[in-house]
């Protein structure tokens, strides 16, 4: 029945109905001059073509009428063609809305948009596609900023604000830092700056403070730029470091210079790409027996030897051996390094399975050495590494540290071992005291050690709390609201924005097919961001501000406007061909231009 209703819309549409594109006639409402009454008189008339989801494509006949008697030279339009689509543009207000929900809000990809305007009479390129998706970004940014002081109201309905902070860049590329409401999970504004430098975010937390007030706290992770200019743009507001961004600190501190020495030895030995090879020849054996899997997997798990498939038991072993090892490269809770160790699961997998294998491969389960050519393969791949001395003592030094950290973790109660919570973990409200106690109780623990005074990674570790010892505990704050006064404990995690920043990476891949985000970031809108507000209630209500549709809305916004923010959101940044960049980043850079000039004298 969908079908067919579906195929009835299509057949019944203008574009379908007529063989060329119908005229539609548009007058102004106004007949009368407001000024001195007489009859207004036609001005001109003009044609454009226009594409709309109703009509499909059709051609405007616009008459503007002016007055005839009055010294002025006002023009009047026809409202409704201007309620329709933008003045001077093609595609109406409809088009605009779909193609930017279909990018940023369902993350579609580009020929699936096409196709399914297509459907509609409304035919786009891939390249105007990506137009109208920026447009409609900016029309949203400029409804956003309109309805700033309708924000700043109900943001003090609720007490006020807490003001998140937080970056993401890709590929040496510009930095895309936005701010976002707690509180009403708001996305405030965005800007794209060089780097996270204090004079390049103190200007973006001035435009933030003269729209929406100063917030009554400030959460954010430990960048000196963002702490400087925090401090400068809102002195005196409570001021908190993100739990998660400290505890992901302190580890990469720790024990980061040990954990690239584990990764640098793997790489030498080159047994990842040598496993996955195994893996192949195994399974294409294995594979032409159908059934045996099964069988094996139900004889591992028995009581007693296998009884059958003698001969092909140490293949299977090989092939379900390597697999086990493989996994300790995507092993851990999805908090990312240096929660997640995946380099060192991997090497002590890979150990176990080279002390395994040299106590199997020569037990000969039917008096046949062939039948173990498989285990013994991969013995000799695992020679070199089981005779890397370095490597165990790498991995003892790590495991010392990593002990001690996942016990700060677990005072903290955050990110804890097995817990896989990723970044929703620390959402959730705890009382500040009993975790700052465990803090201090961790503290005794660590500076009793007898290896204290002499061990530097430790010394830095209690350094590191006690410098952020003020900033990591916030009590509630208590506020006024005009229902009366109000506590709110800030989130002790910045890990909201996290999240926004995992969700826009992940649509930006879907959309693109492409893990990489770098190019995205140069040339995408900086208030893209926005998009996500639309899926919160409570902001498209104050957004469309008693319209009924963001069409409705985006058409109260000057078109010549929208051109304007259009030109200029593409800044001296995203301008530089990426192979200038790399180098003018050269430090000989100016040496080089020199040297060149004195050539050619």
């Amino acid at each position: 029945m969908r079908r067919y209703q579906e195929q009835l819309v299509r057949e019944s549409c203008p574009a379908a109905l007529f063989t060329q594109p119908p005229t539609v006639r548009f007058r102004p409402a106004q007949t009368d001059c407001p000024d001195c009454q007489a009859p207004l008189q036609v001005y001109k008339t003009q044609r454009r073509t226009v594409q709309s989801l109703a009509l499909g494509r059709f051609t405007a006949h616009e008459t503007l009428l002016h007055c005839g008697h009055c010294p002025n030279d006002t023009l009047y339009a026809a409202e409704s063609l201007s309620q329709l689509v933008p003045s001077g543009c093609t595609y109406g207000y409809e088009v605009v809305v779909l193609v930017g929900q279909a990018l940023f809000l369902h993350h579609r990809p580009t020929a699936q948009i096409i196709e399914q305007l297509r459907a509609r009479q409304v035919r786009l390129s891939s390249s105007e596609v990506g137009y109208l998706g920026k447009k409609f970004v900016v029309y949203l940014a400029l409804a956003h900023r309109q309805s700033a002081p309708r924000l700043r109201q109900a943001m003090r309905a609720q007490g006020g604000y807490v003001l998140h902070l937080d970056g993401t860049t890709e590929g040496g590329g510009p930095m895309l830092m936005s701010s976002l409401d707690s509180l009403s999970q708001i996305v405030l504004g965005n800007v794209k700056v060089p780097s996270e430098k204090t004079e390049q975010i103190v200007p973006f937390l001035e435009e933030i403070k003269r729209r929406f007030g100063v917030p009554v706290a400030a959460v954010h992770d430990m960048g000196r730029g963002i702490v400087a200019a925090v401090q400068k743009v809102f002195p005196g507001v409570p001021d908190f470091v993100c739990h998660f961004h400290f505890l992901r600190d302190v580890g990469k501190d720790l024990f980061q210079a040990d954990y690239d020495a584990i990764r640098q030895r793997l790489r030498q030995h080159g047994l990842t790409e040598k496993l996955l090879y195994h893996a192949r020849r195994f399974r294409a054996d294995i594979d032409t027996q159908p059934g045996l899997v099964e069988t094996f997997c139900r004889e591992v798990q028995g009581p007693g030897l296998p009884s059958q498939s003698l001969e092909v038991f140490p293949l299977l072993c090989a092939y379900a051996l390597v697999q086990w090892t493989l996994g300790g490269k995507t092993e851990g809770d999805g908090y990312g390094f240096p929660f997640d160790r995946p380099h060192v699961q991997f090497a002590k997998r890979l150990r176990v399975l080279g002390q395994l294998l040299e106590h199997i491969k020569d037990v000969h389960l039917r008096g046949q050495w062939r039948d173990n050519k498989p285990l013994f393969k991969l013995a000799c791949e695992l020679r070199s590494l089981c005779a890397d001395a370095g490597l165990p003592k790498r991995l003892a030094a790590i495991d010392l540290k990593i002990q001690v950290f996942d016990q700060l973790r677990a005072a903290m109660r955050i990110a804890e071992v097995g817990a896989g919570a990723g970044l929703n973990s620390g959402s959730r409200s705890l009382p500040m005291g009993s975790i700052q106690k465990a803090v201090e109780h961790f503290r005794q623990q660590i500076t009793s050690r007898a290896d204290y005074s002499s061990t530097p990674h430790w010394q830095a570790l209690i350094a590191q709390i006690d410098k952020y010892q003020d900033k990591l505990f916030a009590d509630p704050i208590t506020v006024a609201t005009p229902s009366g006064t109000r506590r709110i404990q800030p989130q002790r995690t910045n890990n909201v924005m996290e999240r926004l920043f995992r969700d826009f990476r992940r649509g930006a891949r879907h959309r693109s097919g492409h893990n990489s985000i770098s190019r995205l970031l140069q040339s995408m809108i900086a208030d893209t961001p926005l998009v996500r507000n639309l899926e919160n209630p409570r902001y498209l209500e104050i957004l469309l501000n008693g319209q009924p549709t963001l069409e409705a809305r985006f058409a109260q916004v000057e078109a010549e406007t929208v051109r304007k923010e259009l030109q200029g959101a593409q800044g001296p940044l995203e301008r530089v061909p990426p192979p200038i960049r790399q180098l003018v980043a050269l430090p000989a850079f100016p040496e080089a231009i020199s040297r060149l000039f004195r050539k050619a004298a």
